[in-house]
């Protein structure tokens, strides 16, 4: 299912992701009525909702990990030597589209998670056993005796045998996309994601329910729990150019919390057409993503290029009412990556479409510095306005898309390359610390009698030599501008504080792009400058 490569970030994710475990009251006592033994019992959403509220009302108890001596051993090389028995999949003989096949514990996923099989609203506990998976004998897996849950699962395709989505680790989730590529990933819920006095909580699935469907996908419930939330999902997937599922989360608040994640989705961005020069690496291009997409109330669609900044970054954009919000992979042609081992230009987009009105609250995007592929660097999610306070409770539903391209191509200009460099005028002396920012886009609603106009502004520097103008050969347009960001007095410190710009391309006064938000760093774009041979 994964390379070597991917299968590394993943148990990095988990490592981060390790939360609490324990056996939910109500759940117990459906286990010693006989889930635990095979017995059918009673299941609903709405059941899974109240114990999620109840969890919530009671104190947190810490996690209890049966073995974990044993599992601490099984590390990343020993758990890649198990595998899980394709016989024993989930439905193997059952006319439906997808199999089920499960994740063993290890050292990267310590808490047990109990899966469940539900038909006709009765749900029967899949006991964990050694025997479903091969085992060679002198890992030290052979010597668990007392754990009781799988560490997740993947969903395969019946007739191909093909993983097209995986829960593992934490509240993490992912799906094959419109490729079958695996790409960036979804979580149920963030908990003070990069907050300077953090650190951050990573909420784990706990249970699921699984319930099969006979067209093409799967409908998987799952109580989520941590020390400051706990939470109901339903997340009903189905398969077709991509994956689109539609999710249904209900919320309910132990404690407070500050940054609450809504729909968050996590990527890798370690360099691109815009920081070329933050990695000493032979490919072009290296992301699973390369921009945050915003569609917010009004209609206005922004785009965000990703960075890999100096330092860990948390933006917030105004988003009330939000009608939706994605990290996309834009640039999908292979000659711009040059890796034949992971195809990064067939990483699905994936667009976050809320149902109903959200309220007040902004997209948030994290960036983290990064000096490798492996590292997931890059998080957004949907914030409400008001920080999370004990006992408040949130319904929220959305669908979750994962695409090739957003939903919204098409309805606008849309950038899609942004390019830097030294600023200045090829043959003439170039002027000191001013870079040249170049941006391509689709000429939406343009043509060759139109003179359109490059619409900047900056938090800070001195913007001049902008143009706009068809590139000859091309269906793109190009616009251009340079920044000077230089301090006038030579004695003063250099401010390496990130410069904020927005731009948009137009056609007297009408908008014929999206907005583009780029935020630069002074101390890189001086490191880009001095490089010369």
């Amino acid at each position: 299912m994964y390379s070597r490569k991917l299968a590394r970030r993943t148990v990095l994710q988990a490592a981060l992701g390790g939360g609490a475990f324990f056996l939910l009251p109500q759940i117990a006592r459906a286990t010693e009525d006989g889930a635990g033994n095979g017995e059918p019992v009673p299941f609903s959403f709405d059941m899974l909702t109240q114990r999620a509220r109840e969890l919530a009302q009671q104190a947190y108890q810490p996690p209890r990990v049966d073995d974990a001596e044993i599992l601490e051993q099984v590390d990343y090389d020993h758990h890649n030597e198990i595998r899980f028995r394709q016989e024993q999949a989930l439905w193997r003989d059952e006319p439906v589209a997808s199999q089920v096949r499960f994740f063993f514990p290890g050292r990267y996923f310590k808490q047990p998670v109990h899966l469940y099989t539900l038909q006709d609203g009765m749900a029967s506990e899949i006991p964990f056993s050694l025997d479903l998976f091969d085992i060679p004998p002198d890992n030290p897996a052979r010597r668990l005796a007392k754990t009781d849950g799988f560490a997740g699962f993947s969903v395969m395709d019946a007739k191909t045998g093909l993983d097209w989505m995986a829960f593992l680790g934490a509240s993490y989730w992912r799906t094959s996309g419109y490729s079958g590529q695996f790409g960036l990933s979804a979580r149920g819920l963030a908990i003070d994601t990069a907050i300077p006095d953090g650190p951050e909580e990573f909420p784990l699935f706990t249970h699921f329910w699984l319930e099969p469907e006979t067209d093409n996908g799967l409908t998987a419930y799952a109580l989520l729990d941590s020390p400051r939330a706990a939470g109901a999902y339903r997340i009903v997937s189905r398969r077709g150019e991509g994956v689109v599922q539609d999710v249904t989360a209900r919320i309910f608040m132990r404690d407070a919390v500050e940054r609450l994640g809504i729909a968050p989705l996590t990527s890798m961005y370690w360099f691109g057409k815009n920081t070329p020069h933050l990695a000493a690496d032979w490919r072009p291009e290296i992301h699973d993503s390369d921009g945050l997409e915003i569609q917010t109330s009004s209609g206005e669609r922004i785009w965000r290029p990703l960075n890999n900044p100096p330092h860990t970054m948390a933006n917030t954009f105004a988003a009330p009412s939000v009608k939706g919000f994605g990290l996309m992979q834009r640039e999908r042609n292979f000659e711009q990556y040059q890796d034949d081992g992971v195809f990064y230009e067939k990483r699905a987009s994936a667009w976050v479409a809320p149902k109903g009105d959200w309220g007040d609250g902004t997209v948030t995007l994290v960036e983290l510095r990064t000096e490798d592929e492996i590292h997931d660097n890059i998080v957004a999610f949907w914030q409400p306005a008001a920080p999370a306070k004990p006992g408040d409770a949130y319904a929220l539903d959305y669908t979750l898309s994962w695409l090739k391209d957003s939903p919204l191509t098409g309805s606008t200009g849309q950038f899609v390359a942004v390019r830097v460099g030294a600023g200045g005028v090829p043959g003439q002396p170039r002027p000191r610390d001013t870079m040249k920012i170049v941006c391509d886009f689709t000429p939406h609603g343009l043509g060759p009698d139109h003179e359109p106009r490059f619409n900047i502004t900056a938090s800070r520097g001195v913007v001049s030599n902008d143009a706009v103008y068809p590139i000859v050969g091309r269906p793109t347009w190009r616009a251009m501008f340079d920044l000077g960001f230089g301090s006038f007095d030579e004695q003063a410190p250099r401010d390496d504080s990130p410069i904020d710009l927005r731009a948009f391309v137009s056609n007297g006064d009408a908008a014929v792009t999206e907005t583009l938000l780029l935020q630069l760093f002074p101390a890189q774009l001086r490191a880009l400058l001095a490089n010369k041979p």
